[in-house]
């Protein structure tokens, strides 16, 4: 296959990002409401499954092309200097990179779009003001440690999952996954990492909706973990896991399998305009 040049992922990595967050905001709408402290009903229910969706579609598409800019790059630069069978080495890295690249952009729109998915009765700008107004410009990075420390070890099994399901099928087939081939590797890959790393997304969500000044909002991901776990023991750890690990098979089909199918368009096209 040949790899995606700068411009190429960049664009890709924006179409999947967008395309993923739109799509499956309701159901991120509902995990973030039931990892919320106050409980499903009392932060909204069903209630606007579409509030902090400006957010979230803002923050998309940038975070996401920053994320496989980088990843790309990374990849590709080990892949010169490391031998094949250390190809997962490459994309673990790439993928550790990569996240914390993007959660530079993805923090903030997170921050707002959860707290607006918890208080459905407020505007999204009237949330960034508040936020802005009471905790300052770090407030809009509250959580940052903790959204990275769960996201690499989800990207860390999610990527070379994802790379090592499209290399074994291809080699089955006798050419190479065609994009629908890859958004299935891709669901595949998501569903068992959105699992595995539940407990530190409820940590995370916890976090970013405490109260200002109050021991949580420190940002300490093991206190988090072990107030949740005080409160609701195992199940309170992997409140959210069935709509989590659904919303993320789904969106690992669409992010990966939209990237795959931009990315070999855009590479396709590049290639015959300058042939």
């Amino acid at each position: 296959m040949v790899e995606p040049g700068f411009q190429v992922a960049l664009v890709s990595g924006a179409a999947a990002g967008l395309s993923v967050d739109v799509a499956l905001f309701p159901l991120d709408t509902v995990k973030t409401r039931l990892q919320s402290a106050q409980g499903f009903w009392k932060a909204g229910g069903f209630r606007g499954i579409y509030s902090g969706l400006s957010s979230a579609a803002i923050g998309s598409a940038p975070n996401a092309a920053a994320f496989f800019c980088t990843y790309e790059t990374v990849k590709k630069l080990l892949g010169h200097h490391l031998p094949g069978h250390l190809d997962p080495v490459c994309h673990m890295t790439g993928a550790t990179c990569g996240e914390v690249v993007a959660c530079v952009i993805r923090v903030p729109t997170e921050v707002i779009k959860q707290r607006a998915q918890a208080a459905p009765h407020d505007k999204t700008l009237q949330i960034f003001r508040r936020t802005l107004r009471h905790e300052g410009f770090f407030g809009l990075y509250r959580g940052y440690f903790s959204t990275v420390i769960r996201e690499v070890p989800f990207s860390f099994v999610q990527f070379p999952l994802w790379e090592l399901l499209k290399k074994t099928w291809s080699r089955r087939q006798g050419f190479q996954v065609d994009p629908w081939q890859s958004s299935i590797c891709g669901a595949v890959a998501g569903g068992f990492s959105a699992v595995v790393t539940t407990p530190l997304d409820v940590a995370k969500t916890r976090i970013m909706l405490a109260e200002a000044n109050s021991s949580l909002a420190k940002g300490n991901i093991a206190h988090a973990l072990n107030m949740v776990y005080m409160e609701k023991g195992i199940r309170g750890l992997f409140a959210g896991v069935v709509p989590r690990s659904l919303l993320i098979a789904m969106g690992g089909a669409i992010f990966l399998g939209v990237y795959d199918k931009a990315k070999d368009t855009l590479t396709k096209w590049t290639i015959t305009e300058h042939s």
